[in-house]
């Protein structure tokens, strides 16, 4: 009996722990499992997700199909030209309307790794000026987002850059979404998009 209770422990601690693995979330190939919303240019290009403006200069997304509440996103980025662009947790777009929290990315001194609430209270966290000095705005970039209910924390290179406890996210629901800023003249790359769901 105590062998047979020992070995369900076991079973339940490795059921738990192989559903909390990083899964990636971009194959590299081609954009499956994301939906394009928008005129703006996303595509794979040398194993890399790029999105660049197009003709139309306005915003666009690339959203995951699957919604994600709880987790922890890594991946890499590179600003190439004007990088304006960020990270969308829990969010939901119609049209080119999204409506969620965005973890920024942009050039220099512009807020890399703070929160963002579109259509709402806009700002709600920057990091500290000293602390965007972590952001590579010429090489390849870590960015890492612990989402937990309603904390977030964003990592720049290792960097806490923010950390955020608000209801209002913690009561969303939604998906993933790169976004590609208005204006024309952006181009930002991604590589290494990696999840790992938690419960």
């Amino acid at each position: 009996m105590k062998n047979l209770l020992i070995f369900f422990c076991l079973l339940t601690f490795s059921s738990s722990a192989y559903s909390q693995v990083y899964k990636t979330i971009f194959n590299g190939k081609d954009l499956s499992g994301w939906t394009v919303h928008g005129t703006e240019k996303w595509y794979v290009e040398n194993g890399e997700l790029v999105c660049e403006s197009g003709p139309d200069k306005q915003y666009g997304y690339l959203s995951t199909n699957k919604p994600y509440k709880n987790f922890i996103l890594e991946l890499d980025f590179k600003l190439e030209s004007n990088g304006n662009s960020g990270i969308f947790i829990r969010s939901n777009i119609k049209g080119t309307t999204i409506q969620g929290w965005q973890v920024e990315v942009a050039p220099p001194n512009l807020y890399t790794g703070g929160i963002y609430e579109s259509y709402g209270r806009g700002w709600l966290i920057k990091p500290q000026p000293e602390d965007e000095k972590t952001l590579k705005p010429h090489d390849w970039n870590h960015m890492r987002i612990d989402v937990i209910g309603d904390k977030v924390t964003t990592l720049l290179n290792g960097k806490r850059m923010v950390h955020l406890q608000d209801d209002k996210i913690g009561a969303g629901n939604g998906s993933i979404a790169l976004q590609i800023h208005s204006g024309g003249g952006i181009k930002v790359k991604w590589k290494n998009v990696l999840i790992k769901e938690l419960e």
